[in-house]
């Protein structure tokens, strides 16, 4: 393609949805075709068909990709896996809304057509899923796409419910459960989000039965008293040994129940003892299988009092509370109400209060399968990158109950159990026609589904056709590596572990990659409450997916959150503009005659260097180094360092000094080689670099990457499946990259000389360098690019030069000295006049500041924070007179 075609300015709006287009059209994202070569495969955590992408999801898929292209791009037969989840009461909770805006509830709809009016919203959603994964570059192999209640995904999922019911480690039994009220349904451990809140702690006196004075109980929750069966106390403590085994009244219900003694009371807790609700606490539940108490459920699945509360009944939670601590400071039964602060369960995701009740549900035994999961992290077989999280994971297992995988829900995976009137129990692979027992054929399946997350579990081997043993599972199973967030490690990351080891003998993934949230600029959680959610959509309609892709990279490090600041992707977009100007001036002056057919001699690592500038065998140095940086970062799990990186060579060895330096060649043709051929071969080199540093752009920032690449004149395939760059030690070209780096030292120097006096840009001085005898001979060498980017004419480079007076001057370390003159650049006595009076100006200040300071009032008596201010700026004066005493010396 003609150079002259790149466009002055970078359009990502235009750039990105047709760049997007041809790696669809050319099937470049299929994993597979690849023979023999090593794979690399990542399932995607499969984002819910709840509405849209936030920005977690963004920095959660472009970590992914960045992986996958770079190992696509390394040669391997790479397989990112998509797919979404069902997400069982968030989508049951969101059509439910829905509905209700026209004035429908599911049960009027009946089951069946609800779940019709689910699979036509999870179309919508699904579909505005995948178009927000495509706008961020996702290179998934679509062709694969899978959804978690898809017909493979439901085998899977019934597979394992009967596999594990055969071998007792699923059953049914009544137990306590955490229940949402506005949900309807049971949650496990791990879906209960506890908050500190402020509350009371009421102490209540019971009565004993014989009329012999009372006993006091402490409570958070007054209204589940009237449920209590029992008292406890510690079984040695002294204040209650003659008590354990006689009854109280209980107040207002005035039944008679039973002091027991239980290791688990604490003695230091209010009185040392408790009252017992067998129905609504499940310490309490313990305490009362071991001691035989009833169990009375005071509070029903709807959140109100049951007809057990007696004259309670029918009252909501909170308004039985009030009511029946009323009634106990009737009859003079409270002993004191204390403020109290505690952790209150919260359904994670509708934020009801949780009420534990006691349900006939499902469970998973889980210290069967938690043990191995355990040992093969301890292993080694999984390694959670950063370490610290293999911890979290640990502690979690190590304290693992029985897992609730019951949700009284109609969308999701259906209980594959069906009831006979005869009592049997049938939980099969296939619905049963009839019971095998007494051959009735009216059976009636369990009406609730599975957690989500137990399909979430089989994801990893699900997705690649187990329980069949397909082709693809053969190949890409075990994965290489899980990217997700922290918050989702006891959610989901430790049961895919266990489920894998049980139905696969292996661990799901090799690496587990923990990424932290992302926060907003102040460091508070995204959230629809604080309303500070920013859509990674409206970004990249501003600034392109490149931007917000780069800016997300660069912000991580492993395993901790990062802010996001619009300041950031201010500057991601910044540098996408630096890497489009720089690569249009390289395609533009591949010619001695604008418009020309490119003239360059094609450089590769093998080729000769004899006809190279410094210059040019100075940027291959640092590129190869970058090379072999960037591959290690990324081989390391670091892709924040990797990226950050790509900036660094891009931004400042490549676009600022490199294309800067290479000027001197291509514009005035000085260099020893000649003219014609050193123009010719610093063309053929700003070639080999560009391409090379947008083959190590391109897993950061594949739209813009991509888009250069066509325009290069010596480019083959598509930059997606172009190799990535090896570190050759034949460009290894230390001398050189010494010498240069003395002439960008001085350069650098010269200029922050400059900046000191306001010299503007362009404007010639004269500048002196004393260098080192063996310095010297380098920066003779430089002399024309010294001159040219430093404006310093004329320029001196002697190591026997006296220091100049009136001269400002920078030291670079005991190779260099270089001095800028001030005579003529300007008015020296204006300027000495100027800085006099602004070092009088200053001592005035510091008078000022001091005497505050020594005034035994004010530093007692101000503020902490005033007085360590005016400390502050004593300190900043201070040093800012020293400065100006010495500008003032270097003008005498």
């Amino acid at each position: 393609m003609a150079r002259d075609l790149i466009p002055p300015v970078y359009d990502p709006a235009a750039v990105e949805k047709r760049r997007y287009r041809y790696w669809l059209e050319g099937d470049y994202f299929r994993a597979g075709g690849k023979g023999d070569e090593k794979t690399f495969t990542i399932v995607i955590p499969p984002p819910n068909i709840t509405g849209s992408l936030h920005m977690g999801h963004a920095l959660d898929i472009t970590i992914q990709d960045t992986l996958i292209r770079w190992r696509r791009m390394r040669g391997d037969d790479a397989l990112w896996l998509p797919g979404t989840d069902h997400a069982g009461i968030a989508t049951q909770i969101r059509v439910e809304e829905d509905l209700a805006e026209e004035g429908l509830t599911r049960h009027r709809l009946g089951r069946e057509r609800f779940l019709e009016k689910v699979w036509e919203w999870k179309e919508t959603y699904h579909e505005q899923i995948l178009s927000q994964l495509y706008s961020l570059g996702a290179s998934c192999d679509w062709s694969r796409e899978r959804f978690t209640m898809d017909e493979g995904c439901s085998k899977a999922v019934r597979k394992v419910f009967v596999d594990l019911y055969r071998a007792g480690l699923i059953y049914r039994g009544n137990y306590m459960i955490n229940w949402c009220p506005r949900c309807h349904t049971a949650l496990s451990d791990i879906e209960v989000e506890h908050e500190e809140k402020a509350s009371t702690l009421t102490h209540i006196r019971y009565p004993l039965a014989d009329g012999d004075g009372h006993i006091v109980v402490a409570t958070t929750r007054p209204e589940s008293m009237l449920g209590d069966s029992g008292v406890a106390v510690h079984p040695e403590d002294e204040r209650y040994l003659e008590l354990v085994g006689r009854e109280v009244i209980l107040p207002l219900l005035n039944r008679k129940i039973p002091i027991v003694a239980d290791d688990y009371v604490d003695p230091a807790f209010g009185s040392g003892a408790v009252k017992v609700t067998p129905a609504h606490d499940p310490n309490d539940f313990e305490i009362g299988r071991r001691h035989n108490l009833a169990i009375i459920p005071v509070i029903g699945e709807d959140g109100k009092m049951t007809a057990e509360a007696g004259p309670y009944a029918g009252l909501d939670r909170e308004r039985c509370r009030e009511k029946v601590v009323a009634d106990l400071e009737k009859v003079s039964l409270i002993e004191k109400i204390e403020e109290y602060s505690h952790a209150v369960g919260h359904c994670h995701r509708c934020r009801t209060v949780v009420e534990p009740l006691i349900s006939r549900q499902w469970f998973v035994k889980m210290k069967p399968l938690a043990n191995p999961a355990l040992e093969a992290v301890r292993d080694g077989e999984t390694v959670f990158v950063p370490p610290r999280f293999t911890q979290v994971y640990e502690n979690w297992l190590e304290n693992i109950r029985d897992w609730c995988i019951s949700r009284q829900l109609w969308w999701g995976h259906r209980i594959p159990a069906w009831y006979c009137s005869c009592g049997e129990l049938i939980v099969d692979y296939e619905d049963p026609r009839s019971c095998p027992v007494c051959g009735a054929e009216t059976l009636e399946q369990d009406p609730d589904v599975l957690d989500t997350w137990f399909s979430s579990a089989l994801w990893p081997f699900s997705t690649l056709g187990w329980p069949e043993k397909t082709a693809d599972l053969v190949r890409y199973f075990p994965t290489d590596v899980l990217v997700t967030a922290y918050d989702i490690i006891f959610f989901w990351v430790a049961r895919m572990i266990f489920m894998s080891l049980y139905f696969m003998d292996e661990v799901p993934f090799k690496t587990v990659y923990i990424h932290g949230l992302v926060r907003d600029a102040q460091g508070r959680k995204m959230s629809k409450s604080l309303d500070n959610g920013i859509d990674p959509l409206e970004v990249i309609a501003s600034f392109g997916a490149d931007t917000l892709r780069f800016s997300l990279i660069t912000g991580q490090a492993p395993g901790n959150d990062q802010r996001f600041r619009h300041e950031n992707v201010e500057a991601a977009r910044n540098f996408a503009n630096k890497i489009w100007n720089a690569s249009r001036f390289v395609l533009m002056n591949l010619s001695d005659e604008p418009g020309g057919a490119p003239d360059y001699i094609p450089f590769q690592p093998d080729s000769r260097t004899e006809g190279l500038t410094v210059e040019d065998r100075w940027i291959l140095h640092r590129y190869n180094g970058a090379v072999e940086q960037i591959t290690a970062a990324l081989e390391d799990f670091e892709p924040g360092e990797a990226a950050r990186l790509v900036y660094e060579f891009l931004w400042n060895d490549f676009c600022d000094w490199y294309v800067e330096l290479s000027k001197g060649y291509l514009y005035s043709g000085e260099g020893a080689a000649g003219s014609g051929e050193s123009r010719r071969r610093t063309r053929g080199v700003l070639i080999f670099v560009l391409d090379g540093v947008l083959r190590l752009l391109h897993p950061f920032m594949p739209f813009i990457s991509e888009e250069i690449w066509h325009y290069l004149p010596q480019r083959q395939a598509a930059l997606i499946v172009s190799p990535w760059p090896e570190h050759s030690t034949q460009l290894s070209f230390p001398a050189e990259a010494a010498a240069v780096a003395l002439v960008q030292e001085a350069i650098r120097a010269v200029r922050n000389l400059r900046s000191r006096v306001q010299l503007p840009p362009g404007r010639q001085a004269a500048v002196i360098l004393r260098p080192s005898p063996e310095a010297a001979a380098v920066l003779e060498s430089g002399r024309h690019q010294l001159s040219r980017l430093a404006f310093a004419e004329p320029l001196t480079i002697d190591p026997s030069s006296g220091k100049p007076r009136q001269a400002l001057a920078e030291i670079i370390g005991d190779e260099l000295e270089v001095y800028l003159p001030l005579a003529g650049v300007i008015d020296l006595e204006a300027e000495r006049s100027r800085l006099e009076k602004e070092l009088q100006q200053l001592d005035q200040e510091l008078r000022r500041t001091v005497g505050k300071l020594k005034n035994p009032k004010f530093v007692e008596k101000a503020p902490p924070e005033v007085v360590a201010k005016e400390r502050a700026r004593l300190e900043e004066r201070t040093t800012k007179k020293e400065k100006l005493k010495e500008r003032i010396q270097e003008l005498q």
